[in-house]
């Protein structure tokens, strides 16, 4: 067996995660970056796909689609398709991190450009 091998049966086997996505290679839309809270909105049903029931029971708290991927052992962009497929369904809503909407409080372009300098320097 090779250093790039996978072993078939594991998380990261192509095989599985073909299967898993249904061969799909990315999510129907842009909605999840990796800090993008989800929140369960349904509880699982019959008939589900495992890792769809596994989502809905982790998420009846909010959680952050990276902790989703970590819990599952699976790549980023495959939970992303997963979690596409559940807000299409509306089983879960998508809360996205809020900035500041006020200019004020963010800094200046001079001080992180002073900032910036400073780290180069280091």
């Amino acid at each position: 067996m090779t250093a790039g091998s996978v072993l078939p049966g594991r998380d990261d086997d192509p095989d599985r995660l073909y299967t898993i996505t249904g061969g799909r290679s990315r999510s129907p839309e842009n909605a999840f970056d990796l800090v993008t809270l989800i929140v369960a909105e349904r509880r699982p049903a019959a008939g589900m796909q495992s890792e769809h029931v596994r989502i809905l029971r982790m998420c009846e708290a909010p959680t952050a689609v990276v902790e989703v991927a970590a819990e599952l052992s699976l790549p980023i962009s495959v939970v992303k398709i997963l979690l596409g497929d559940l807000l299409e369904s509306g089983a879960v809503t998508a809360r996205h991190p809020r900035f500041a909407p006020n200019k004020a409080r963010l800094p200046d372009l001079d001080t992180l450009k002073q900032v910036l300098h400073g780290l180069q320097r280091l």
